[in-house]
């Protein structure tokens, strides 16, 4: 008599592993300055300010400016001339205002004109200005862009608003109407009463337009 097979025990069938397709690993993402650009615009603006600031405390007093006892006709070109000399050294700030309220006023009423500026001083302000210096460089159009091919950007594109459209000939419109108002006032106005002071003929010699454009751009430009 054959002997009994043995029993048959309990087997799991241990499924084959299912090649899984890897997670691919997120991409490394650089450092992202975003938090440096409020503080340095907060810096770009301050310093904005302080240079505003300083230039208009060496404004003369408006009544001084306005005042309509001491203006005269001149006697001769020479005398016109040396009567602008010494009040551009004494109203130096108050005719600059005076200027900038002239440019303003025409913009104010050009509204195409001063959304271009706008745009433009945004574009500086974006891509160059307030820039951190840590920031990678700008891409577009599947390549990158180095900072002196932004800058040479910027200029030209400021170049072709200020030169070949109507907003550079409002910009020189503007400036030759307050200048000619300078020239008018300064030329009628007696200079006898007014007196500079030292630090002022000082400051007289320096330039106070390269200064204020170091100043607001950190020296970057």
């Amino acid at each position: 008599m054959a002997a009994p097979s043995p029993p048959l025990l309990p087997t799991t069938a241990v499924p084959a592993a299912v090649p899984t397709a890897a997670t691919p690993a997120p991409a490394p993402t650089a450092v992202s300055s975003a938090d440096a650009d409020p503080a340095a615009a907060r810096a770009f603006l301050s310093r904005h300010l302080d240079s505003v600031r300083r230039a208009l405390s060496g404004a003369r007093p408006w009544t001084e400016l306005l005042d309509r006892s001491a203006l005269s006709r001149p006697e001769s070109l020479a005398d016109a001339t040396s009567r602008l000399r010494k009040n551009l050294a004494y109203f130096r700030v108050n005719y600059a205002a005076l200027v900038a309220l002239s440019l303003a006023a025409a913009l104010l009423a050009h509204p195409f004109s001063l959304a271009a500026l706008l745009a433009l001083l945004a574009a500086w302000c974006l891509l160059y200005l307030l820039r951190p210096a840590d920031a990678p460089p700008i891409a577009a159009c599947g390549r990158t862009f180095s900072d002196r091919e932004v800058l040479g950007g910027l200029i030209a594109a400021s170049a072709f608003v200020v030169f070949l459209t109507s907003v550079g000939a409002l910009i020189f419109s503007a400036l030759a109407l307050g200048a000619a108002v300078v020239c008018l006032h300064g030329s009628y106005r007696v200079p006898e009463d007014l007196f500079l002071d030292e630090p002022d003929q000082a400051a007289n010699g320096a330039s106070p337009l390269l200064s204020f454009i170091a100043n607001a751009t950190g020296g970057r430009v």
